[in-house]
């Protein structure tokens, strides 16, 4: 199962797709040497640490045992040289510890991570998503005692919000938050599906957890957030008496078995308000919205490895004649289904990283761009996009993997070969941080009627100028690719339009037509990104420089890519105007058995 982390593609996608260049002057401490070299170094630690206890991760699993959870062998002496390194703290504030460098950077190195080892990448991807919000919403004591350690990587942070009646829907959340008279509140309740909620990787463990005030309003309006750390905390910052909280137990999965999912109690545990009182849904967004955009990036990571070990397999595997030599007993990768596969998932993950990375480089802007307009544009971009990344990179994480135990045939239904764990461990992403159809939701509702389809349009409006570039192309392969771009976009627009238009008076057929647009979307935005790729490969080659034989790859993914994903835009379109009427009619009666 060799793996090697995809230093250069990254570096590829976020110049050439991502455009990450434009965040150069942007932030103090970041330019294209430093990019690589950060590149470099996390793809090292990637390939020497967290890789090799993978396999041993998923066989032996997080442990549970008299109301402590201990990380699973090699994950905690991992953990203690990952945060020695410095990588929790790669995007954070430089006055709080970080290193102040762009997101997109950061989400770079952490697909590196994923792809080595997603159970552990989960662990420092809550930590920044804590980070994230202490940032924004802490109080100047939490940033000083919390937040500095957090980036440190010091202590981890966990996200708490499920309880077991109450999956998706947070309103109905019943974990209470008493005043206790001095500022602090006594935190009661169930808690489950706590990823990394305990374990024996860092010496302090920082809860944000959602809970509801005595006075507080029915629903989501009367939710607010709260910090209670595993160990409490003086006020010289150093560690106290263990907190009234505690794992039960550690839930049996499908997949990501190093990675504690923990069922967690608290039962009166001392707690301090985060931001304002009955707006912890909108600071829990925070965490949320950072969150999604990492699991797209954990998506991408993990069919990346999947990939990696489909091709390695599919090289060393032979049998049959070669389709194209007449080679007897031909690597398989030599049969033509066996290599569509293959240039199909590598396709798809390069889009998939696009969307991601360009997502990241929107956020950047939308923080540093030198006018509010620019601002503006880039942080509707980066909202429009986020469920996109997140739901069409992790469909397409579980649909890569699959084709990786396809590539194996038999053996790759074998667990020893390890191919089954990447299936298995994919299969969560889809899940993680609200459903595929919670994000398909989310595009069709808030994004896109928020600012009347602005953001989407513009989005489809940039696809016909790619579409353009890419028919002028003196190189042929890349103008081939014209007609199915050109055909999606056109597909986008009717879509957009069908759900505008039907915005608040069918509110039904929208939602019976989310998912196809999400999914439609993300087709046609992949092609934008591989677009662009293959453009730069062309420059790059007319200029002499680099592989030839890679960039020229770069081209002929756009091909593949052309001729297998984007002809469905067509029938996605088709798809989101089904309606909802022939649904509403297959009642429980029509479906039963």
């Amino acid at each position: 199962m060799t793996f090697r982390a995809p230093v250069r593609d990254l570096a590829f996608s976020l110049t050439e797709a991502a455009g990450v260049e434009r965040l150069v002057g942007a932030y103090p401490d970041f330019d294209l040497e430093t990019m690589h070299a950060v590149l470099g170094a996390a793809g090292q630690f990637a390939d020497e640490v967290l890789a090799p206890i993978n396999r041993v991760g998923d066989l032996k699993g997080a442990t549970y045992a008299n109301g402590a959870v201990t990380a699973a062998p090699g994950f905690a002496d991992a953990y203690r040289q990952f945060a020695a390194g410095g990588w929790t703290g790669l995007a954070a504030e430089a006055d709080h510890g970080g290193a102040g460098l762009p997101k997109a950077l950061e989400l770079a190195c952490y697909e590196a991570f994923h792809a080595a080892n997603m159970a552990f990448g989960l662990c420092p991807m809550l930590s920044i998503a804590s980070i994230e919000a202490l940032q924004t919403v802490g109080s100047e004591r939490q940033k000083e005692i919390y937040l500095s350690r957090l980036v440190s990587g010091e202590w981890t942070g966990a996200m708490v919000l499920t309880e077991p009646h109450s999956g998706s829907d947070l309103g109905v959340l019943r974990t209470t938050a008493t005043p206790n008279g001095d500022g602090t509140y006594a935190l009661t309740g169930q808690k489950i599906f706590i990823t990394w909620g305990d374990h024996d990787a860092s010496e302090n463990i920082v809860h944000l957890v959602l809970a509801r005030l005595p006075d507080a309003p029915a629903g989501s309006k009367g939710i607010s957030l709260f910090l209670a750390p595993k160990f409490l905390v003086r006020e010289d910052g150093g560690l106290g008496d263990r907190n009234q909280f505690r794992p039960v137990g550690v839930e049996h999965k499908l997949g990501i078995h190093a990675s504690p999912t923990c069922v967690m109690s608290y039962e009166g545990a001392t707690a301090e308000l985060v931001g304002q009182p009955n707006q912890g849904l909108a600071h829990m967004f925070i965490m949320m919205n950072a969150a999604r955009l990492a699991v797209g990036v954990e998506g991408v990571g993990i069919a990346e490895r999947a990939y990696q070990q489909a091709l390695a397999y599919a090289l060393d595997r032979r049998q049959g004649r070669s389709a194209w030599s007449g080679e007897a007993s031909a690597p398989i990768f030599d049969h033509p289904d066996v290599r569509r596969m293959l240039a199909c998932s590598k396709a798809r993950i390069e889009a998939a990283r696009g969307i991601c990375l360009s997502t990241a480089v929107a956020a950047g802007l939308a923080d540093t761009a030198p006018t509010d307009e620019e601002r503006a544009r880039h942080a509707a971009y980066e909202a429009l996009m986020v469920p996109i990344a997140k739901a069409w990179s992790t469909d397409m994480a579980c649909e890569v993997a699959s084709l990786g135990v396809q590539i194996h045939g038999g053996m790759g239904f074998i667990e020893e070969t390890g191919a089954a764990q990447h299936y298995r461990d994919a299969r969560i992403t889809p899940i993680y941080e609200g459903t595929n159809g919670i994000q398909a939701m989310d595009l069709t509702g808030r994004k896109l009627s928020g600012d009347g389809g602005a953001a989407a349009k513009s989005l489809i409006a940039e696809v016909h100028e790619a579409a353009a570039a890419v028919r002028a192309s003196a190189e042929a392969r890349i103008a081939s690719a014209f007609p199915a771009l050109q055909a999606a976009a056109s597909a986008a627009g009717l879509a957009t339009d069908w759900l505008l238009e039907r915005k608040g008076s069918a509110q039904a057929d929208v939602l019976a037509g989310s998912a196809a647009y999400l999914r439609l979307m993300g087709d046609m935005a992949g092609g934008l990104m591989l677009a662009r790729g293959a453009l730069g490969a062309a420059r790059r080659l007319a200029a002499g420089e680099g592989d030839p034989a890679w960039l020229n790859g770069k081209i002929d993914l756009l091909r593949v890519y052309a001729a297998t994903v984007l002809p469905h835009a067509t029938g996605l379109a088709h798809e989101v105007a089904m309606g909802s009427e022939a649904l509403q009619a297959l009642g429980p009666e029509a479906l039963a058995v």
